[in-house]
């Protein structure tokens, strides 16, 4: 089984037909006995950022819209962001060099450093074993995760990008179609 841990990527595979979880790829913020908590990086919604908070307006990265961050608790909302600076400050929850979650209630202006942000309403959550449960079911392919992925201002594409750079047959699954059926 591949390594879960905080950093990863969790992309659903072909058969993982859920509508919360299509198609979809998700940042493994945290992993341990007790269970999981992620973020989707590729579901943007159309309020923008501005609309919700406008002092993380500035901060937001392109597209300056709400991403939804999955089906749980869906009024909670999540600040990841990029700094260099960020790494040994209590307010950052590092998830990989330069990638951390940031306290979204606070003000922006007084987190020195963060060169952007990306704004979640809910989160992808996982009891004890669940998540293992479904690598093993071939509900999700576990790769490694591209600083860049967090912020691409192309969402849409992610699914098929993150694919595309993988090695072997798991980079062809980015030509899976989305409904095989039809053709």
């Amino acid at each position: 089984m591949p390594e879960l841990r905080a950093g990863r990527l969790l992309v659903a595979t072909p058969i993982l037909d859920d509508p919360n979880f299509r198609r979809t790829v998700v940042l493994l913020c945290s992993h341990d006995e007790h269970g999981s908590f992620g973020l989707v990086l590729n579901r943007p919604l159309e309020a923008t950022v501005a609309d919700l908070a406008p002092e993380w307006g500035r901060l937001a990265a392109p597209p300056p819209v709400l991403f939804a961050g999955g089906p749980v608790d869906r009024v909670q909302a999540f600040a990841l962001a990029r700094s260099d600076q960020a790494a040994e400050e209590s307010w950052w929850t590092a998830i990989l060099e330069g990638i951390g979650l940031v306290g979204f209630d606070g003000d922006p202006s007084a987190l020195d450093g963060i060169e952007e942000a990306r704004i979640f309403v809910g989160y992808a959550g996982w009891g004890a074993g669940q998540l293992e449960a479904e690598v093993e079911e071939e509900a999700w392919f576990v790769v490694d995760a591209h600083p860049n992925d967090m912020f691409t201002a192309a969402p849409a594409r992610l699914w098929h990008e993150v694919l595309g750079r993988q090695r072997g047959e798991l980079s062809l699954y980015r030509h899976f179609p989305p409904e095989p059926w039809l053709n």
